[in-house]
């Protein structure tokens, strides 16, 4: 190892995301992972696992024990909204820099790590998406939003997603309204026979979310016009996808001293 190294602590580690974080970091060169945050198996190694046969870093359920021992620069967090807000405070509280991958944060709970990140002038980067088409799909959508205000978003996930609509869906939602702002769409008098036909609402904009086995991460951002469609699609087939966001985002959050939300706001 070098004194280049960066030290990482993974959350969730047994998790679909977790476990691809975990194998990640132990390929990356300047990466170290230390340690593993788990509800489970409190004083194991990783190694222990079946998952991990090779990888001898310990697992805590203690999250402050955990960042006492292995003294870690960056929380890596594939948890639930619950746990992320919870480790993520743990993180900034012993001068961790958080990259969090759990969709679920809301707004008001953004805003409130961002005053404590730059109260301490520690890093931290929430991102909705890690892959870096999905990314790319939020920016396109939102340059197109300006030519294009009438606009429905499709995403679809995993039937084992615990949350409506994505975290990605919303973000997208967000980026489009700052360009479009507030629109009435569809027929002034329309009326859902079964409630939730039409799907969410933000600022007009309706949301559908699809949850069937066999789907991994998918969305569709679909522009109507005056004659013409616009329709833009980012799939993920495999969870390995997000792997190059979650990198770029480790790298990234140790040189800032503030909240960062959503991945595009740190690409080139």
């Amino acid at each position: 190892m070098t004194e280049n190294n960066i030290r990482i602590v993974v959350s969730g580690p047994r998790g679909k995301m977790g476990r691809e974080a975990v194998h990640m970091i132990t390929r990356t060169d300047h990466f170290q992972l230390v340690g593993a945050i788990d509800h489970k198996y409190d004083g194991k190694l990783l190694s222990d696992l079946e998952e991990f046969p090779d990888v001898d870093v310990p697992i805590f359920t203690d999250s402050d024990l955990c960042f006492s021992s292995t003294k870690p620069d960056v929380l890596v967090d594939f948890t639930n909204p619950e746990a992320g807000m919870r480790l993520a405070a743990s993180a900034l509280n012993n001068g961790i820099r958080p990259v969090i991958g759990t969709s679920g944060f809301t707004e008001e709970s953004v805003h409130h790590f961002q005053k404590i990140a730059e109260e301490k002038r520690i890093g931290m980067i929430i991102a909705p998406n890690f892959a870096i088409g999905a990314v790319l799909l939020m920016k396109f959508s939102q340059m197109a939003a300006r030519y294009f205000p009438d606009v429905e978003i499709i995403e679809q996930h995993h039937d084992k997603k615990l949350d409506a609509p994505s975290g990605t869906a919303i973000k997208t939602a967000e980026m489009i309204r700052t360009v479009r702002g507030d629109k009435q769409q569809g027929h002034p008098s329309e009326k859902e026979l079964l409630t939730g036909a039409r799907g969410a609402e933000l600022s007009g904009m309706r949301i559908h979310s699809v949850r069937l086995p066999g789907l991994i991460a998918h969305q569709q951002v679909i522009f109507g016009g005056e004659g013409e469609l616009l329709s833009l699609r980012h799939d993920s087939m495999n969870r390995s996808s997000f792997m190059t966001g979650v990198r770029l985002a480790v790298e990234t959050v140790m040189t800032l001293d503030t909240l960062v939300y959503g991945l595009e706001n740190i690409l080139e």
